[in-house]
């Protein structure tokens, strides 16, 4: 019985010392972590004290500051900042769906601005800008070493007032000029038609009216084409999206799926980690979908191009979108203003984060650039070529009735008006043909 307890006791007195040898250093590494951090905050001390004091002009301490704070996030990732009460007022505003500027998303690459997406409709559009356009000057000033929100703030006017932006672009030797008026953006999230037996849904942008309005959209289209018997399929249209709010892109792709995982999200710890799903009820009843992507598609409309990629719902028609695969956190913070915090990244339902990489398309199909200098000589009409119809004495076609005629005719005339858009939007057309071959081998009721 003594030689057990000595055992114990050698035992006990062993794991003290064990312990004490293991968790000393690290105590003592974590206090030198501490100290480390108390003398860089001082050494941040010293310098703002000697910049109020001895810099050349007199400096504003709120604006030293506030460049300390935004400093510290943009080092971070291109999408990480701080807003100032102003900014954090104008995202909401955004996030509702109306805000000021010239209609542009962007980010930061290289030290300049890169243009993610031109939205539809707006002056950046209009003005011809495109998405992965550098801007290098604006207003003849470089741009070079301001953070992302000081160059967007230049970008910032009253409406009707007028700036020049100086583009890069790829494909063009030497940089150009754009000028455009600001004007007061008024987003419509969703616009729908119909081409030929196929309903197109737009979506420009992914924020609080995006799912009411694809709903009601598709409910219009439907209800126009007589029911969703007479509709072939749906071309969702998300070329130059540059994604918005994550709950937005989540709604858009359960309105396309019946189940199964839409996107999940991985922070730092496991436990921050999210999975959503999707519910019954296609809106779309099963008919065949054709998603548009090209390199302006990004974050949220990445989301719902992998997730119907994924599930085998959609085919996925374009170019490689742009690769936003982050997801970020506004938090509000004292004094009205916020900071956006990149606290995750996303991955589609198969478990690939398209971080940097960005979503495939399927089939691969490119835009052709419109060329200015030839635009002259397509405008002039082509000459009709001449067929057996328009010869004089031709024997008519006693095998058809005239509703088969009728029918024929009606074909051919949706084939040439395929053909004319084919000229003003090459990659519509093409996921239009994509939609009229899968409905040919739909199986009969």
């Amino acid at each position: 019985m003594k030689k057990f307890l000595m055992a114990a006791s050698a035992g006990i007195v062993a794991g003290a010392i064990v312990t004490t040898q293991v968790a000393a250093p690290l105590l003592a590494q974590e206090a030198e972590k501490t100290r480390n951090v108390y003398e860089q905050l001082d050494l941040f001390g010293d310098i703002f004290e000697r910049i109020r004091g001895q810099y050349v002009e007199e400096v504003d301490e709120a604006d030293l500051i506030e460049a300390a704070i935004n400093g510290m996030l943009t080092s971070l990732d291109p999408h990480s900042s701080y807003l100032s009460p102003e900014d954090a007022d104008d995202m909401r505003v955004q996030t509702r769906g109306e805000f000021g500027g010239l209609g542009i998303e962007v980010t930061q690459e290289d030290g300049f601005v890169k243009v993610v997406s031109p939205i539809d409709g707006t002056p950046a559009d209009e003005a011809g800008i495109e998405a992965g356009d550098f801007i290098t000057h604006v207003d003849g000033e470089s741009v070079l070493g301001y953070t992302l929100d000081e160059t967007v703030e230049k970008m910032r006017g009253p409406a009707g007032s007028e700036i020049v932006v100086t583009i890069v672009r790829e494909g063009n030797e030497e940089p150009f000029d754009v000028s455009i008026i600001r004007d007061t953006i008024k987003l419509t999230a969703v616009r729908t038609r119909i081409e030929g037996d196929s309903v197109v849904l737009r979506v420009t942008t992914f924020n609080n009216q995006t799912f009411p309005n694809l709903a009601s959209g598709i409910e219009k289209e439907i209800e126009e084409a007589g029911g969703i018997d007479n509709v072939d399929g749906f071309v969702l249209d998300l070329r130059n999206n540059p994604g918005g709010l994550l709950t937005q892109a989540i709604k858009v792709s359960d309105a396309f799926l019946n189940s199964g995982e839409i996107v999940s999200t991985r922070g730092r710890n496991p436990e921050d980690g999210d999975r959503y799903n999707a519910t019954e009820g296609d809106l779309t009843q099963g008919k065949p979908i054709v998603v548009l992507i090209n390199g302006g598609s990004a974050s949220a409309s990445e989301i719902v191009a992998g997730a119907l990629q994924d599930h085998r719902r959609a085919i996925v028609v374009g170019t490689k979108s742009f690769g936003k695969g982050s997801v970020q956190t506004v938090m509000p913070l004292r004094g009205d203003g916020a900071m956006r915090l990149t606290t995750a990244r996303y991955y589609t339902p198969s478990g690939r984060s398209i971080q940097a990489l960005g979503v495939s398309p399927d089939i691969i199909v490119a835009q052709p650039r419109r060329n200015p200098a030839s635009e002259e000589d397509e405008a002039a009409p082509t000459p009709r070529s001449r067929s057996e119809a328009d010869l004089r004495g031709r024997l008519n076609n006693d095998s058809l009735s005239d509703e088969e005629i009728r029918l024929i005719e009606e074909d051919r005339a949706r084939a040439e008006a395929a053909a004319k858009l084919r000229e003003e939007d090459y990659q519509l057309a093409y996921a239009l043909d994509i939609i009229q071959g899968l409905t040919k081998f739909a199986p009969a009721d």
